[in-house]
């Protein structure tokens, strides 16, 4: 069993972390700006009212966590590189006791077939780039820790389009830089199979100190 701590816990990926980590019997803290958004909770899943970019708050749930998962988003792209300067920080006090970080990041910066960012290939929808470029910033983020820093983490990226809320079926195929694809070329992923992803990489780490993805 693990303490898991999840930020962003009443959003459509946070919360369904929070149901998929509590089902196999982590202990779990659900973290939300805003308690009264978190609709129902799993039993024995503890409710916190935080900030992912307050320090306080972040340091007080770091501290006896084994995992910290931001599932955190909006259109200000400052507030990804806050969350992990702020989460980063908190780990790295810690010392070598510190929790794992896991990211939720964005699927613009997986490469396309001819090796392009799908935020950099002509068309991207204008209205997605503020969330986009905050989570490419995420990214660069993490890769800029120096090394012997001593925070662990790893990037989880959904495909860049078609990531919706469906049904968890429990498999998925993962990759790294590229898009995992189905037989009709196109990348898809649920939010519960997302999180069933994400909760297995805590449980079995696999790709630590690097991004990967997931896919059908």
């Amino acid at each position: 069993m693990s303490r898991i701590v999840v930020f962003g816990a009443a959003g459509k990926a946070g919360s369904r972390v929070v149901t998929e980590a509590a089902a196999r019997g982590h202990e779990v803290t659900a973290v939300a700006r805003a308690l009264s958004r978190m609709d129902s909770i799993p039993s024995g899943v503890r409710a916190v009212s935080g900030d992912v970019t307050d320090p306080d708050t972040v340091a007080a749930v770091a501290k006896d966590a084994d995992a910290l998962v931001l599932t955190v988003g909006g259109p200000d792209a400052r507030l990804y590189t806050d969350a992990v300067a702020t989460v980063a920080e908190a780990v790295r006090a810690l010392g070598p006791t510190g929790p794992r970080i896991l990211h939720m990041g964005g699927g613009a910066s997986l490469l396309n077939p001819e090796g392009v960012r799908f935020y950099d290939a002509p068309g991207f929808p204008e209205e997605f780039k503020p969330y986009a470029i905050g989570q490419i910033q995420a990214l660069d983020a993490y890769l800029a820790l120096p090394e012997g820093d001593g925070i662990s983490w790893t990037y989880l990226s959904p495909p860049p389009v078609h990531f919706a809320p469906g049904q968890r079926t429990g498999h998925y195929r993962t990759g790294l830089d590229h898009p995992v694809t189905g037989e009709d070329g196109q990348a898809r992923i649920s939010y519960e199979d997302y999180a069933a992803a994400l909760v297995d990489e805590i449980e079995n780490p696999r790709h630590l100190g690097r991004r990967f993805t997931v896919g059908y």
